[in-house]
């Protein structure tokens, strides 16, 4: 099982339409869990942020969290990656912090930490991101010709 813990609400719009097509196409999809926004300083909001992240943990799961700082993969090597994540036997759980990012704590908890790359996306634009290219390395893994290696 594979599992999405995000701060924040993804709202209706193409943002969150996007997000469930690719999840549709994943086999097992993400399954979801939004956490509430912190209030207070950016400090304050991290921290409480970063705790609600690691409390929705499951205890063995295998954590990637998304960050900055994080490996940013090519496709295939996120496909490598992914599939060593999955012979683990754990549960892998994506986790997306908020406007303020992850806490340390969360950084240190993560079995694995994954970047989009070097720009900063939106987080309503993170999930059908990661949907995408899981949904990518899915396919590069099974040989179904949705990836073409080679092109851009």
């Amino acid at each position: 099982m594979s599992q999405l813990i995000a701060i924040g609400r993804l709202r209706t719009g193409p943002e969150a339409d996007l997000f469930a097509r690719y999840n549709a196409r994943l086999r097992p999809p993400l399954a979801v869990t939004e956490l509430p926004e912190g209030r207070g300083s950016a400090a304050e909001v991290k921290r409480r942020e970063g705790e609600a992240l690691l409390r929705a943990v499951p205890a063995n799961a295998f954590a990637v969290a998304l960050d900055l700082g994080g490996e940013a993969p090519d496709s295939l090597r996120l496909a490598t990656l992914v599939g060593r994540w999955r012979e683990s036997g754990r549960a892998l759980c994506f986790l997306i912090g908020g406007a303020e990012g992850l806490d340390a704590p969360v950084l240190a908890r993560a079995d694995a930490v994954l970047s989009l790359g070097p720009m900063t996306w939106p987080h309503f634009l993170v999930r059908p991101m990661l949907a995408e290219q899981l949904f990518r390395a899915q396919a590069i893994m099974t040989g179904h010709p949705y990836h073409r290696a080679g092109r851009p």
